[in-house]
């Protein structure tokens, strides 16, 4: 069965730790089939061992650290075709891949951007932190005396209105980590971290599901949970059906 454009459910999908070239090429099968038609919208939530990814507009003199020092710290690095510069991903760290058909939400990037920023903010605000948009920057922001740190970052590819990539939100991520780029090109601001707002630990399962929450409610999706098996098996039967109709 086809999924329209009246579909309004989401798999939300919670994959744990995964390295990123295996979450690439999952994003790449799902977003495939859902150009096809043959599966539902997919959120993908997960954490990434320690690496550092540059986006199709960034500058590699934005890394900071040499192949040597990257490879002593145990972090990768990898180009990636979504839109912004560099960021880094990392333990403590909330990577969500929404890869949905835009074309029956709302036909509007830049709209598309703001409700992750939104839902991000809504999610911040449970636990008394105001977020905050800062114009001319993507992603969510704390003020900090008189200047801003970031909270979470955005990088998104939209083909055929079929969005992918998606945001990064720092739950416990190790900080110190930010040092070996200049985040997302913006020299003079610095990260943050939630557990570092609340002085506190924090866990990601008290943070994913609000935002996965928040995301539904301003896209208008019903989020339903799937395990990353149930996700495959869905694949799967959506690769024959495009096979054979191929």
């Amino acid at each position: 069965m086809p999924f329209d454009e009246e579909m309004t459910e989401a798999l939300q999908v919670d994959l744990g730790l995964i390295g990123y070239a295996e979450a690439w090429e999952l994003q790449k099968r799902v977003v495939a089939s859902r150009k096809a038609g043959a599966i539902a919208d997919v959120l993908l939530l997960c954490e990434h061992p320690p690496v550092i990814t540059l986006g199709r507009s960034g500058k590699r003199e934005n890394l900071l650290a040499s192949e040597h020092v990257l490879r002593q710290k145990g972090v990768e690095f990898h180009a990636s075709d979504r839109g912004g510069d560099i960021t880094y991903h990392g333990p403590g760290q909330i990577v969500g891949y929404p890869i949905l058909n835009l074309g029956a939400i709302r036909r509007d990037v830049v709209w598309y951007v703001r409700m992750l920023e939104e839902a991000m903010i809504r999610a911040t605000a449970e636990f008394g932190i105001t977020a905050e948009r800062v114009a001319g920057k993507t992603g969510i922001w704390v003020r900090a005396g008189n200047t801003e740190e970031k909270l979470a970052a955005i990088g998104v590819r939209i083909s055929r209105w079929v969005t992918s990539h998606g945001f990064a939100y720092n739950v416990s991520t190790d900080l110190r980590n930010f040092d070996l780029i200049v985040p997302c090109g913006i020299a003079d601001r610095k990260a943050t971290s939630l557990e570092k707002l609340l002085g506190r630990s924090v866990e990601q399962k008290e943070v994913a599901p609000r935002i996965a929450k928040h995301l539904g409610e301003v896209l208008g999706v019903e989020m339903k949970e799937a395990t990353k098996r149930e996700l495959l098996e869905k694949l799967e039967h959506a690769e024959q059906a495009v096979m054979l109709s191929a």
